[in-house]
């Protein structure tokens, strides 16, 4: 029977499920990434978010989410200006953790 709609297959994320390695790799090469509250400054300011889809914010919730792939895709935009540390209100290395996660990654 056809009522019209479809259920879209959940997002989900099991944490627990998620190999957190890398994400403590990057940690581990820049403390600072722990500062990170969210806020966007960085996004706001970014000279490639500009230009293409590239969201720092995006990627660090990517990471976090254990989504490794589609941040590795989505570093490849940035380019590494720096403007997002100047704005950042927490004082994030934004530049190192790129930098670091480009490395890892």
């Amino acid at each position: 029977m056809d009522f019209g709609f479809t259920v879209n297959t959940p997002r989900a994320i099991y944490l627990d499920k998620i190999d957190p390695v890398l994400r403590d790799r990057i940690v581990d090469r820049e403390p600072t990434t722990l500062l990170c509250i969210g806020c966007g400054s960085c996004t706001a300011t970014c000279t490639a978010g500009q230009f293409s889809a590239f969201s720092l914010r995006k990627v660090q919730h990517l990471i976090r989410r254990g989504e490794y792939e589609s941040a590795k895709k989505s570093l490849a935009d940035c380019m590494l200006c720096g403007k997002c540390r100047m704005v950042c209100p927490r004082g994030v290395n934004t530049r190192a953790v790129v930098h670091a996660m480009l490395q890892i990654l």
